[in-house]
C-alpha cells in the first residue's frame, strides 16, 4: 500500500512536470521576459529549468525507487523531508506571495489551480508522513 501511494505520488509529479511545460505559453513568458536584460532573462529561464528538473527528479525517484524512500534510513527520511518541505513551501507561496489578479480567468483555470493546490498539499502530506515514519 505505501509503495503504491509513493508510486502514485511520483507519477503525479511527472504529470505535473509534463503539464508545466505549457505554463510559459499560457502565461506568455517569452513575451514578458523579452524586455528584461539578457542576464536576468537567462537566470529566470535557468531557475525555471532547475525547478522543472527537480520536479521530474522527485517523480522519477518516487516512481522507480519507492522502496529506497520507504526503508526508514536517515537518508531516506531526509530526502522525503526535503520533498515535503519543497511542496509545503510551494503551498505557502501560492497563498502568500503570488498575485493572481493577472492570471487567466475562467472556470478551467480556477479548477486547474484548485487541482494543483490539492496536489501540492497531498505531496506535502505523503512525504511528511514518510519522514515522520507514519507511512
Amino acid at each position: 500500500m505505501n509503495t503504491t501511494i509513493l508510486i502514485l505520488a511520483g507519477v503525479a509529479q511527472l504529470v505535473l512536470a509534463l503539464g508545466s511545460l505549457a505554463i510559459p505559453l499560457v502565461l506568455g513568458w517569452r513575451e514578458h521576459t523579452a524586455a528584461l536584460p539578457n542576464l536576468t532573462r537567462q537566470v529566470f529561464w535557468t531557475y525555471a529549468g532547475y525547478i522543472w528538473a527537480t520536479n521530474v527528479s522527485f517523480g522519477l525517484l518516487s516512481s522507480l525507487a519507492p522502496s529506497a524512500l520507504l526503508d526508514g534510513t536517515l537518508l531516506a527520511r531526509c530526502v522525503c523531508g526535503f520533498i515535503a518541505l519543497y511542496w509545503g513551501a510551494r503551498v505557502v507561496i501560492q497563498f502568500t506571495y503570488f498575485d493572481t489578479s493577472e492570471a487567466p480567468q475562467g472556470a478551467i483555470y480556477r479548477l486547474g489551480e484548485a487541482a494543483l493546490v490539492l496536489l501540492f498539499v497531498s505531496l506535502t502530506a505523503i512525504y511528511g508522513a514518510i519522514t515522520g515514519g507514519v507511512l
